[in-house]
């Protein structure tokens, strides 16, 4: 058999075997780059997610002479009195990291998504009553407490976690969990999910907790409330 029909056969097929070989190539590479681009971008998002984002630095919230705590916490501290206590061997603030912020952060937004807000008329049959929403319903103070609580289980001062009455954007009483930092005082609320510097909440703060003693503080100045009696 003549042999030069197979020699130009396998001539014609010599460049398309190149080509495809070529073709194969340049697929392995932009496949390999798009994984590097897919790492990169992961490496990115989760930089963005896990690196620091503390807020700005703000200021401690002014204090001033002993005062009462309102009513309901009294009668909450009877039914729990080692909720109460002040341990002065804790610190009275916290240093604010990348770490701590996104606790704060998480506990105040899985609270508020896990407890049902009701009026403790309708929960429990009286004006004001505090107490650990453990039947996953209850108004201000009861979300509070439930905060302060898992964050002393991760670890954080219950001395600088201090509860709050205050005065709301409508005007009534209410409880936040104040948050007492080297970089000024946070807000813990069940109206919103953001974690506040006590001076952008548009409250009006009126007494807390005191970190030296069973007695609460003045908070600039202001008017308390008979009750927290607000969802």
């Amino acid at each position: 058999m003549d042999a030069a029909p197979w020699i130009g056969a396998a001539a014609a097929l010599e460049p398309a075997a190149i080509g495809r070989a070529l073709r194969r190539r340049l697929n392995r590479g932009a496949g390999l780059a798009l994984v590097g681009a897919i790492l990169m971008l992961g490496g990115a998002t989760t930089q963005a997610r896990t690196g620091p984002s503390l807020p700005e630095e703000g200021t401690p919230v002014e204090t001033g002479s002993t005062v009462k705590p309102v009513a309901a916490w009294n009668a909450f501290c009877e039914r729990m009195p080692a909720e109460c206590t002040v341990n002065t061997a804790e610190p009275a603030f916290i240093h604010l990291d990348a770490a701590i912020w996104r606790t704060l952060t998480s506990v105040n937004r899985r609270v508020n998504a896990r407890i049902k807000p009701i009026t403790d008329q309708a929960h429990w049959g009286v004006i004001d009553r505090w107490d650990y929403p453990d039947d996953g319903f209850g108004d201000c103070e009861d979300y509070q407490l439930l905060k302060r609580r898992m964050l002393t289980e991760r670890g954080l001062p219950r001395r600088a976690l201090r509860m709050t009455v205050v005065i709301d954007d409508i005007g009534e009483g209410h409880a936040v969990l104040m948050v007492r930092t080297d970089r000024g005082d946070f807000i813990l609320d069940n109206k919103t999910n953001t974690v506040l510097p006590w001076a952008r909440t548009g409250y009006a703060y009126v007494k807390r907790e005191g970190q030296d003693g069973s007695r609460w503080v003045s908070l600039n100045g202001g008017a308390s409330p008979v009750t927290t009696a607000n969802r």
